[in-house]
């Protein structure tokens, strides 16, 4: 995931990869949300079948289930990355937002660090991309 972030800043610049990661995260969190409505209309179904139909419905309970933690997890995950890396995104030195260049990526532990470089005033600092 990482590797992705460092290519992806520096094909597409910060704020893009912003604004897809925030997209991106949103798509998960409708897709939670459906799970929850399918959860309950699952349950519902239950409530009322009888039977093999019954057995059908836990499955779908179980599954609708699944789905929305999952979803969920990966909102929250992609959500917090970006704005993590955002948290770190303006220039020490002149306050510029997002406009840098990726200089190098260098492991550490099991983190990725960015140098970065600043557009308008070559400062250079560093973003860590997080685990």
């Amino acid at each position: 995931m990482n590797v992705n972030f460092a290519d992806s800043v520096g094909r597409v610049g910060f704020r893009k990869w912003y604004e897809r990661q925030l997209l991106s995260s949103h798509a998960h969190m409708v897709l939670a949300f459906l799970s929850v409505i399918a959860l309950v209309a699952s349950m519902e179904a239950f409530r009322t079948a009888s039977g093999e139909l019954q057995e059908l419905d836990v499955i779908y309970v179980l599954l609708s289930a699944v789905i929305g933690g999952w979803a969920l997890r990966r909102y929250l995950f992609l959500l917090m990355r970006a704005e993590h890396a955002a948290n770190q995104a303006s220039c020490p030195d002149c306050g510029e937002y997002g406009r840098f260049r990726v200089v190098r990526q260098r492991p550490v532990a099991q983190e990725l660090e960015l140098d970065v470089c600043c557009r308008k005033c070559a400062r250079e600092w560093v973003i860590s991309a997080g685990p």
